[in-house]
C-alpha cells in the first residue's frame, strides 16, 4: 500500500470511529509520541492528549449526534507527515476538516483534526492527487 493510501485508509478509519460513536478506536488512532490538537467547529483550540480526548468523550457520548458524510478527501505525503483535506457533509451544512497525520512505529496515527464551516464540495468527484514528497 502507497503512503498516500494508508493515509486515506487512516482517515477513513477516524471517521469510522467517529460514526460509530468508539472511543477505545478513536483513542487508538491519535498519535502519542507528539503534542495532539484539535479545533472542532466554534470551540476554541485544544491542545494536549487529556484535553483533546476528554473531548471527544463529550462529543461521542452523544449517540444521537448527526449524521454526515465525507467526500473528496485528498491526501499530501510530507516523508513522515500527512494532510488530508475531506468535506463533511451534513444534511443542512457542510464542513471542511484538514486532519494532519504522522508516522509512529510505521502507523500514520492523526496529530491535529480541524473543522469549519464550508460551502458544499464540488459537485465533480474527479480530484486529482496531489504530489507526494518522499
Amino acid at each position: 500500500m502507497t503512503d498516500r493510501a494508508a493515509v486515506l485508509f487512516a482517515n477513513d478509519a477516524f471517521y469510522v470511529a467517529f460514526l460509530s460513536h468508539d472511543i477505545q478506536a478513536m483513542d487508538d488512532l491519535w498519535a502519542r509520541g507528539q503534542t495532539i490538537s484539535c479545533v472542532h467547529p466554534g470551540w476554541n483550540h485544544l491542545s494536549g492528549r487529556d484535553v483533546v480526548m476528554e473531548s471527544w468523550d463529550g462529543i461521542l457520548a452523544n449517540q444521537n449526534g448527526p449524521m454526515f458524510e465525507i467526500k473528496g478527501a485528498t491526501a499530501s505525503v510530507f516523508e513522515d507527515t500527512a494532510v488530508v483535506i475531506c468535506y463533511e457533509v451534513f444534511e443542512d451544512t457542510t464542513m471542511v476538516a484538514t486532519n494532519v497525520f504522522v508516522r509512529e512505529d510505521g502507523e500514520w496515527r492523526l496529530m491535529h483534526h480541524q473543522a469549519s464551516a464550508s460551502p458544499p464540495p464540488p459537485v465533480s468527484d474527479e480530484v486529482e492527487p496531489p504530489n507526494t514528497i518522499q
